[in-house]
Formats: structure tokens, C-alpha cells, sequence
């Protein structure tokens, strides 16, 4: 298994438990083949540039250990979840 990073950008005006039970399906995912190590809610920020009329995101970064079937259903989930805004994940260095 391998080292992992994941940067999620929920749009702001998400209420928190459609928020929260968002978050939980991807740490279900994770968890399904793999360990979380850590969860670090930033909260809102403003963004860089503007994306879909949106000047704030609500930034959740994940550490996970895990296998890059799991990164791929995590990708596929995340392009087509109307929550998500932007997301990132990045392998970490050993």
C-alpha cells in the first residue's frame, strides 16, 4: 500500500450533514481498503480564482495509506458528486 494525500473543495453553501455524510462516503471508501491517518478540516477559504460563480470552498485534506484501486474510486466518486467542487490526490514520498 501506498502513501496518499487528498485535497477535497466542497462548495460553501453545503449544509453541514449533506457535508458531513459527503465525507464519510469517502472515508468509508478508504477505510474499505486502506487506513486513514489523518483528517484536517481547514474550513472555508477563499479560492484563488473563481469556479462556478464560487469565490469560497470549504477545504478538507485527507492522509490515507491505501491501494490505487481506492484513489480511483475516489476519483470517479469526486467528478461526479455536485458537492465537490475541485479535488486533488497526490501520492506522498516514501
Amino acid at each position: 500500500m501506498k502513501k496518499y494525500e487528498a485535497m477535497l473543495i466542497f462548495v460553501p453553501d453545503m449544509e453541514d450533514e449533506k457535508r458531513n455524510n459527503l465525507l464519510n462516503r469517502f472515508k468509508e471508501i478508504i477505510e474499505s481498503d486502506g487506513t486513514i491517518s489523518n483528517v484536517d478540516e481547514w474550513g472555508s477559504r477563499k479560492l484563488a480564482y473563481e469556479i462556478n460563480d464560487y469565490t469560497d470552498g470549504y477545504y478538507v485534506v485527507l492522509n490515507f495509506e491505501s491501494t490505487p484501486k481506492v484513489v480511483d474510486e475516489i476519483n470517479r466518486i469526486a467528478k461526479i458528486s455536485d458537492g465537490i467542487m475541485r479535488h486533488m490526490i497526490i501520492k506522498e514520498d516514501e
